[in-house]
C-alpha cells in the first residue's frame, strides 16, 4: 500500500514538474474576424498559463472594417501580402458577400476567395526571412486555425507537430471523424440528426457533392504545394488534416447533435466567453426605461454589418419600432443618412459589449447572424435567438438552433418588417424558447472543466507525451477500401459466388450421373 502511495505521489510530482516547464508554441492566424479572435484567445490563455507563445499573424485579411488590434502579452510576428494580392482578395470577398446578401451566394464565388488565399499562401512561403526565422525558433508545438489551408502547409514546412482549431461547428471539412450518414448531417444539407427516409436519401447523395467540393477547395493550394515542396515529399492536404495531434472544436454538446468523436477531438465551445463586466451607465439608463419589458440585442457580426443594404436597415428599423422592448443594435452611425428617423425604442452603437449585454438580467432576445461565437455566448447565458443567417456555417448553425428550440430563423434576402416583428414577438412571448435556452445553458455550464482548462490541459498532455499517436484511430493509416471493409465484402461475395457456382456444378454432375444410371437400368 505504501509503495502504491509513493508511486502515485511520484507520478503527481513528475506531472507537476512537466507542467511547470514552459513550452515554445507558435499560433498561426491568416484570416481576421472571428477566426483571428479565436486564435488570439487561445494564444492569450496559453501565455497566461506559463507557455511562451508567438503568433504569426497575416494582416490585410481582417474581414472587419472596424477591427482594432489591442496590445498583446505574447509575441506577434506580422506579415502583409503584396498590395495587388490584397486588392484582388478584397474584390473577390466583397463580391462574394454582396451576392450572398442578395441570396445569390454560390460555391463558385467561394472558390475564387479560396484561390486568392492560395496565391497569398505562395507569397508567404516565398518569404524566406519569415520561414527561416520560424525554423530557428525551434517551436515545441504549432497551433493552427483551419479555414484557410495555408496554416497546414506552414506547420508542415516547419516540420513540427501541430494542433488544429476548428472555429466553426462540424461538417465544414473532413478530418477523419466517423460520420454515419443515417444521423450525421452532411454540411449544407440543412438536415438535423432526425432524418426521414427521404432525408437520409438526400444526405447520402449530398455526401458525394460535399466530397467533390472538398477536393475543389484543396486544389486551390496545389500550386503552393508544387512550388514549395520537393517532388516525392509533397504533402496531400486531406492527409495533413488527419496528421493533427489534436482537434479543438469551437462548439459544445449543448449545441451540437450527438455524434461519434475520435479521442483526439475536444470541444472548447465557450472559450470566447469572458468574465462579466457591468455595462456603462448610458446603457443601463436606456435599459431601465423599458422596465420589465426588457431589451432586445441585435448584432449581426462585423462582416454582415459592413455589407448591409439600406433597404434591409429600413425593414429592421420598422420591425423594431413595433416592439415594446428597447432595442440595442450594433449598427454603424455612418449607415444612417441625415433626415431618416430611427425608431424611438432603438439605440444604435458602432461597438457594444455583447458578452456583458447577453449576461444582463433584462435581456429578452438576441437577434444574431448565427456566428459560432455569438451562439456560444447566447447559450452560455440562456438567451433565446432569432437567427438571420447569411453564408458559410451560419445556415447550418441556425438549423441546430431551431432543432433544439433555442429560437427561429429568417432569411435576410426575404426580410420584411412585419415578418421580423412577428417572429421576434413569438420568441419573446413563447416561454418554451427561454426554457430551452436555459436548459442548454445548464448543459453548457455544468462541464467538470471549463473550456480554458480543457484547452490548457490537453495542450500540456500533447507536450508531455510528445504527440498524440495514442489518441488517433488506426483507421487514419488504412486505405479507404479497408476502412469500409470493401475488401472483406468482395472476398465474401466471391466466396459465396464460388460456392454457388461449385454447388451448381456439383448438382449438375450428380444429376447427369443419376440420369446416366437410369438410362443404363432401362437398357
Amino acid at each position: 500500500m505504501d509503495g502504491q502511495r509513493a508511486l502515485l505521489l511520484g507520478g503527481f510530482l513528475l506531472s507537476g514538474t512537466l507542467l511547470s516547464e514552459a513550452a515554445k508554441i507558435l499560433t498561426v492566424s491568416t484570416l481576421g474576424g472571428s477566426h483571428y479572435l479565436l486564435v488570439d484567445r487561445v494564444s492569450q490563455i496559453l501565455q497566461d498559463h506559463g507557455h511562451n507563445v508567438t503568433m504569426l499573424h497575416q494582416r490585410g485579411n481582417s474581414l472587419m472594417s472596424d477591427f482594432k488590434e489591442e496590445p498583446k502579452s505574447y509575441q506577434v510576428i506580422t506579415w502583409l501580402p503584396p498590395q495587388d494580392h490584397r486588392k484582388e482578395f478584397k474584390k473577390c470577398f466583397d463580391f462574394f458577400m454582396e451576392e450572398a446578401l442578395h441570396g445569390r451566394g454560390s460555391f463558385e464565388n467561394f472558390l475564387k476567395v479560396m484561390e486568392q488565399l492560395g496565391f497569398q499562401c505562395s507569397h508567404l512561403l516565398r518569404r524566406r526571412d519569415i520561414v527561416e526565422s520560424l525554423k530557428s525558433e525551434n517551436f515545441d508545438l504549432v497551433i493552427i486555425e483551419i479555414f484557410d489551408y495555408c496554416p497546414l502547409l506552414i506547420a508542415e514546412k516547419l516540420g513540427k507537430p501541430f494542433v488544429s482549431l476548428l472555429s466553426s461547428s462540424f461538417g465544414t471539412l473532413d478530418f477523419g471523424l466517423p460520420s454515419p450518414l443515417s444521423y450525421v448531417p452532411v454540411f449544407s444539407s440543412l438536415l438535423t440528426d432526425h432524418m426521414s427516409f427521404w432525408g437520409r436519401m438526400k444526405n447520402f447523395l449530398m455526401f458525394f457533392g460535399f466530397s467533390m467540393k472538398q477536393w475543389q477547395i484543396q486544389s486551390k493550394f496545389d500550386n503552393s504545394i508544387k512550388e514549395h515542396f520537393q517532388e516525392g515529399s509533397r504533402p496531400v492536404l486531406s492527409h495533413l488534416l488527419q496528421k493533427a495531434e489534436l482537434w479543438f472544436v469551437n462548439s459544445d454538446f449543448a449545441f451540437e447533435f450527438a455524434r461519434p468523436l475520435n479521442p483526439n477531438t475536444v470541444y472548447i465551445g465557450g472559450l470566447m466567453v469572458k468574465p462579466i463586466k457591468p455595462v456603462s451607465q448610458d446603457l443601463e439608463n436606456f435599459i431601465a426605461k423599458y422596465g420589465d419589458s426588457g431589451f432586445v440585442l441585435v448584432a449581426l457580426g462585423s462582416m454582415v454589418s459592413t455589407y448591409q443594404t439600406w433597404e434591409v436597415l429600413q425593414e429592421m428599423n420598422s420591425a423594431f419600432a413595433q416592439l415594446s422592448q428597447g432595442v440595442i443594435w450594433k449598427c454603424k452611425h455612418s449607415h444612417w443618412t441625415k433626415g431618416v428617423k430611427l425608431a424611438e425604442n432603438v439605440k444604435i452603437m458602432d461597438w457594444l459589449p455583447q458578452n456583458d449585454l447577453l449576461a444582463h438580467p433584462n435581456i429578452r432576445l438576441f437577434v444574431t447572424h448565427g456566428g459560432q461565437n455569438s451562439i456560444m455566448e447566447a447559450i452560455q447565458y440562456g438567451v433565446p435567438m432569432v437567427g438571420i443567417p447569411l453564408f458559410g456555417d451560419q445556415p447550418e448553425n441556425i438549423v441546430r438552433v431551431e432543432a433544439k428550440k433555442l429560437g427561429v430563423s429568417i432569411q435576410l434576402h426575404n426580410l420584411k418588417a412585419e415578418t421580423l416583428a412577428l417572429t421576434m414577438k413569438q420568441v419573446i412571448e413563447d416561454k418554451r424558447y427561454k426554457a430551452a435556452a436555459v436548459s442548454a445553458s445548464v448543459v453548457r455550464c455544468s462541464h467538470p472543466l471549463t473550456p480554458s482548462q480543457r484547452l490548457v490541459g490537453w495542450v500540456d498532455h500533447i507536450l508531455q507525451t510528445r504527440g498524440a499517436a495514442h489518441l488517433k484511430p488506426y483507421a487514419f493509416q488504412q486505405w479507404w477500401h479497408e476502412q469500409y471493409l470493401l475488401d472483406v465484402f468482395l472476398f465474401l461475395l466471391g466466396l459465396i459466388l464460388s460456392s454457388v457456382w461449385l454447388g451448381g456444378k456439383l448438382l449438375g454432375t450428380v444429376a447427369r450421373c443419376l440420369c446416366g444410371a437410369k438410362k443404363l437400368k432401362e437398357m
